[in-house]
Parts: structure tokens; C-alpha cells; sequence
């Protein structure tokens, strides 16, 4: 950072413009409006910042571009914030505090932040290198990778999409549902195998019964016709043809630069609890592409896996960490900055019409130890399509897996998240899903979260609701609720719609 004594307001350049750099706009606005602080952001793409969570929703045509965009480069720039897209870094020159455009312009910092988030995984297969994809082969990351799968979709082609993680199922989906020919490629007995246990084998079962084809196998190879995708090869000789090809193996926190300018690097670019680069006093790194793991040996939070987590909650969370902690450095106003959030177990959660899964906390305990305190109660019915595991320690619920049970997985989500006991006849959650309905065992409040990407309670989104927001865009707009993932839009929608029934009827 600049001496104290320097003139002018503090340069703050911010490298990626994703959501979550989307969100550290939102704090450092009122500081450009004060003159405190001069920003520059540098996108890469040509759109301003989008939720990058539904675009297999974009590609299918079920929700617009314009549903998905978080924020306005043009009311940005009116507001005093110098936004470029379309800008590629070539590299940070810390010495001179600089980045380094790839046209040969340069931009001056005093503060940087690395937002670059995560690039996609390109799987070593015979016939791709590691250029531009061939025609016909797709990731699913942005606005151009849904363009090129919408117009395969549009010319009626097999679309193949090779990944069995929540990314693959979800594309997979999207498109069966919009009537595409589709066929799911994963490794091991079924997808989502790692995480949901046997519990994978019923959900490969309803991916099925939607009318995908589901693939097991590994892949080895992509079959080019006049260079463009028409078939992928798995071993033993098995080649599936079709017309397009999505990829979805994975992401992998995008440290290029950092790594270039000598940054600490691990899985990603290593940060303190302040998010400050290490070693460093005037870099930061926020969302997919930090690591928050500090120097201390004696650091409880730093000794286990650290590794960015990939979702978008923590990332939005680190960007309202480090925009309250620049506000409370950059003016003479109080300002009580937010704590670091802490690493919690993650929650991966999957929704679609008539297939659906979350898991969460520990999955893989063994119902047959005898551990003291460790219970695993677990409830599998393949023919409809359902699978339910609940760990318990002392009672309390450590970790499930629920698929084809959503108002038991809510429930579950809600226990697990709260840190509540059981009831001791686990079997009465599972009448949460019969025919009939039953109670939930513990009532929502309006405490409860109920947008858990952003972090938003039930009693915010009744309050917005109360106010006259009538849609679900109305409250994303009033609240964030639904900005991410958008597994809460059905929650948001019934509570408007009991909301306005319960108006209309006095």
C-alpha cells in the first residue's frame, strides 16, 4: 500500500470479475462515491459478472441471460468505477505495482485482489491437446460455452457430456429435460459415487428412468469427423457416437498469475485470515482461486485440508471479510469488519424435476462400527428410486445422504445445520416423504437459513416478501436469496405464494 502521506484516493485494481468479485463492488461503491478509493476492475470475458451456477440453465433456454447477470458495467462506470472487459492480463509486476495488460497498457495499483476464480479440468484424451477444443467439444463455464450447447441442442444432436460430478449430472439433465438425447459418461459404478455411497446407485437409477443413458467407463479418446466431435472412446473399445461433447471434470483454482509474480501457491494462492497474500502487504485473493492457510503451526483451522472448496457462498462471504475490512482502513468512519468465515462441512446439493440429492458432513462411516457414540442408520429403496444415511455422534447429526426424499433432506439439512439430536425412531423422518405427508420435527423460524449460498434467513425473505416483493427475481433483487445455486427458488416461491393466498383470502 501507498505511504499514508500520499495524495489522492487508494487504487484499488481487482483482477476478475466473477461473483464474487461482483460482491466486493458492492462494499468499495460507497468508498469510490467518498473519493477514498479509485477502482479498476479487469474482466476477462466480454460479459460483466453472471452466476456462473446456472448456466446449463441458460444453455437450455429454461432461465434468460439477463435472470443470471449480477451486476451493470454501465451503472458501475456511472458510479465512478472504471470497468474493462474483454481485458486479459499478461502479468503483475510487483515491484513496480502494476498489472500488465496483454495489448501493452499497464494499470497502476496500490491494493490488488486476485478474484480469478477456477478454470475447467481438460482431461488428457487422445484428440485434444492442449490448444482450442476441437468443433463440437464444450465446457460449461460461460455465456459462450451455453451458446455452443444451446445451438447443438437447436440442431438436434447426441449430446454426450463426460463427468458424473454435480456439474455433469446437472448439464445432463438440463438438457433431457428440454427433450435432448443424452448420455452421461462417469467413472466408477455410478456417479457421484465418492460422495453419496450406495446411495449413487439410486440416483444413476432415476438419472436413467429420466431417459439419459448413463455410461460407465473410462475415457481414453475423442473421435474427430472432418475435425469436428463425433464420438468418445472408452476402454475396451466401446466408442459413443454423438454430435456434441460437454465437459465436466472438475475446475482447478486459476493461480497462473500469482505463480508468475512468485506468490505463495498451493492448490491455490495462499492467504492469511485477512485473505492477504502471504508474505506479501498489498495483495489479496478471494473466492475459488484462495487458499486461506497461515504460517502459524499452531493454526487448528489451517491443519487439516484447505484447499478452496468451490462453492460460491464461502467466496461471497471472503468478499464481504475484505470489503468491510478496506472500508474500516479507508475512512474516519467506524466500521465493524466482518469476521473470516469459518471452513464449514460442505453442503452439495442436487435439483432437478423428479431427481434430487444433498449430502453433507461425514458420509462414508460404516453402519456396522462399533465406535463409541457413532450410529449410522441407513434406508434404501432402489424401486422407487430412494436412499436415506444418517451418522449420528451422541445423537447429534454429523453427516447424511438423501436422494429422492426431498422433504426429508430438508429436514435433514436443517437438523445437520443446526447441530440438533435425532429423534431416537430415526424411521419417523422418513414419513416426511410418504404419501400423507407428516410434521417436520423441527418447525422453520424465521432464523432458520434459508438461501445458503448467500447466506440468508427465512425471516429476510418473509420480511421482503411482506414488503410487496412478488417474484422470485423481486426478492433475489431485495435480499441475494437465490443468487446462487438456485436450489432455494422453490422455498422462495411457496412462501410469496402463501403469502399473497393468505392476503387474498382476507
Amino acid at each position: 500500500m501507498r505511504d499514508s502521506s500520499a495524495a489522492g484516493p487508494e487504487r484499488i485494481v481487482i483482477v476478475g470479475f466473477g461473483p464474487v468479485a461482483a460482491r466486493l463492488l458492492e462494499h468499495l461503491e460507497p468508498l469510490v462515491t467518498a473519493g477514498s478509493a479509485a477502482v479498476t476492475v479487469l474482466g476477462q470475458e466480454p460479459e460483466p459478472a453472471y452466476n456462473r451456477v446456472l448456466v446449463a440453465d441458460v444453455a437450455v433456454g429454461r432461465t434468460p441471460v439477463t435472470a443470471v447477470r449480477l451486476a451493470d458495467a454501465a451503472a458501475l462506470a456511472a458510479r465512478g468505477i472504471d470497468v474493462r472487459l474483454g481485458a486479459r492480463v499478461a502479468r503483475v509486476d510487483r515491484p513496480f505495482r502494476r498489472v500488465l495488460l496483454d495489448d501493452g497498457r499497464a494499470v497502476d495499483y496500490d491494493r490488488l485482489v486476485l478474484a480469478t476464480g477456477s478454470r475447467p479440468v481438460l482431461p488428457r484424451l487422445t484428440g485434444l491437446g492442449a490448444g482450442s477444443l476441437p468443433a463440437g467439444v464444450t465446457f460449461l463455464r460461460d455465456l459462450a460455452d451455453a451458446r455452443a450447447l444451446s445451438a447443438a441442442m437447436a440442431a438436434e444432436q447426441h449430446i454426450v457430456v463426460l463427468g458424473g460430478g454435480i456439474l455433469g449430472i446437472e448439464a445432463a439433465l438440463a438438457a433431457a429435460e428440454e427433450g435432448a438425447r443424452v448420455t452421461l459418461v462417469h467413472t466408477g459404478r455410478a456417479p457421484l459415487e465418492r460422495i453419496l455411497g450406495d446411495g449413487a446407485r439410486v440416483l444413476g437409477a432415476a438419472l436413467a428412468r429420466t431417459g439419459i443413458t448413463v455410461v460407465g467407463g473410462v475415457s481414453t479418446g475423442v473421435t474427430l469427423t472432418r475435425g469436428r466431435f463425433s464420438g468418445l472412446s472408452l476402454e475396451g473399445g466401446t466408442t459413443i457416437e454423438g454430435g456434441a461433447l460437454v465437459l465436466a471434470c472438475g475446475v482447478r483454482p486459476r493461480t497462473e498469475l500469482a505463480d508468475a509474480c512468485d506468490l505463495n501457491t498451493a492448490a491455490g494462492i495462499l492467504v492469511d485470515h485477512d485473505l492477504r497474500a502471504l508474505d506479501t502487504l498489498d495483495i489479496w485473493a478471494i473466492g475459488d482461486c484462495a487458499e486461506v492457510r497461515c504460517w502459524e503451526p499452531s493454526c487448528d483451522a489451517c491443519a487439516g485440508n484447505t484447499a478452496p472448496q468451490g462453492l460460491i457462498g464461502p467466496g461471497w462471504q471472503q468478499a464481504d471479510q475484505l470489503g468491510l475490512a478496506f472500508a474500516a482502513e479507508l475512512t474516519n468512519e467506524p466500521v465493524s469488519a466482518a469476521c473470516p468465515p469459518d471452513r464449514r462441512e460442505a453442503l452439495l446439493l442436487l435439483k432437478a424435476r423428479g431427481v434430487d440429492a444433498v449430502t453433507a458432513g461425514e458420509t462414508d462411516a460404516d453402519p456396522w462400527s462399533v465406535e463409541p457414540g457413532l450410529a449410522v442408520a441407513v434406508w434404501t429403496d432402489p424401486g422407487h428410486g430412494r436412499y436415506a444415511k444418517m451418522v449420528t455422534r451422541d445423537g447429534v447429526l454429523t453427516g447424511l445422504v438423501c436422494v429422492g426424499m426431498p422433504r426429508t433432506g430438508a429436514e435433514l439439512v436443517l437438523l445437520f445445520e443446526r447441530g440438533d439430536e435425532l429423534p431416537a425412531d430415526r424411521s419417523s423422518l422418513l414419513r416426511l416423504d410418504s404419501v400423507d405427508g407428516g410434521a417436520p420435527a423441527v418447525p422453520p423460524g424465521p432464523d432458520t437459513t434459508l438461501c445458503r449460498c448467500a447466506g440468508i434467513t427465512r425471516g429476510t425473505v418473509e420480511d421482503a416478501v411482506h414488503a410487496g416483493c412478488a417474484s422470485v427475481r423481486e426478492v433475489s433483487a431485495a435480499t441475494r436469496a437465490g443468487t446462487g445455486c438456485g436450489g432455494c427458488h422453490d422455498e422462495v416461491r411457496a412462501l410469496i405464494e402463501q403469502h399473497y393466498a393468505v392476503a387474498a383470502a382476507s
